[in-house]
């Protein structure tokens, strides 16, 4: 309820037609002195509206890349989900897919995977095409507003989808909506310099749906019976150091766990 006073997710958390005019001079959400015209030919690539049509989501999954998913047998539990939120393109194929499930509705792109990984959609951009076929008709979440240097390639994202006539749709995270998130939990401490995804994730899976449980959400280098995990379900590599302040933002989801705002999974599923 905090959140919706502060944030309005429902309203907000993406760049629609609606929110954002034409002629809107938007300022960034990270580079704030800097502003960015919305101009037609940026604007039709805004949805009309929010387009969680089916809100309130009754059971969603925001599911973390946490080692802690390994082996742990999540994936059917997470797939019942009426809707499923997921962080940066992670593998949900093949052997993993009974841990992780594989539906996806939502799915955020971090835009340096598009610049590291895909070659910024030049040569790799057949290998991006073919590997985000496995997401269904999920929407692409980007911070298109957040740094100058994230607008030109999440903007290619966009042209890329529609010229291959995918099935994703893309969306930009709304910087004011991420400004006002970041002055939220900056009073509950968490002060890093810009918040993780899955936080981001969270909050907006809070306003957005009626019961809300997290997958992989485990920023600890061992388990609870002390069995080491890696960083990640899928790699062990590990975040740029001060950017995040991973442990701050746990306990604060693990004080919404103990008050009841949402579950958090700590081990195997079955």
């Amino acid at each position: 309820a905090k959140l919706a006073s502060c944030c309005d997710a429902v309203q907000n958390f993406v760049v629609s037609q609606n929110n954002t005019p034409v002629g809107t001079n938007m300022s960034y959400e990270v580079e704030s002195k800097k502003k960015i015209p919305i101009k037609k030919n940026i604007f039709h690539m805004f949805p009309v509206s929010q387009p969680f049509v089916e809100y309130p989501y009754n059971q969603c999954a925001v599911v973390g890349n946490g080692g802690i998913l390994n082996k742990s047998l999540c994936g059917a539990e997470i797939d019942k989900s009426d809707f499923v939120f997921r962080c940066n393109l992670p593998p949900t194929t093949g052997d993993v897919s009974k841990d992780v499930g594989s539906k996806t509705n939502l799915v955020t792109i971090n835009p340096s995977i598009i610049t590291l990984k895909y070659g910024n959609l030049k040569e790799k951009r057949a290998l991006f095409l073919e590997d985000i076929a496995t997401y269904g008709d999920a929407f692409f979440l980007l911070p298109a507003f957040s740094f100058r240097a994230n607008t030109g390639t999440s903007f290619k994202v966009y042209y890329t989808l529609e010229e291959s006539k995918a099935r994703q749709k893309v969306l930009f995270f709304h910087p004011k909506y991420l400004k006002h998130l970041a002055l939220f939990w900056r009073t509950k401490g968490v002060t890093a310099y810009r918040l993780s995804t899955g936080l981001m994730i969270t909050s907006v899976a809070v306003e957005l749906c009626e019961n809300v449980k997290l997958y992989g959400f485990w920023p600890f280098s061992k388990t609870v019976e002390d069995t080491p995990v890696s960083h990640h379900y899928y790699d062990n590599k590990l975040p740029k150091r001060g950017f995040h302040q991973m442990p701050k933002e746990y306990s604060q989801i693990l004080q919404l766990h103990m008050k009841g705002i949402l579950k958090l999974q700590f081990s195997k599923c079955e």
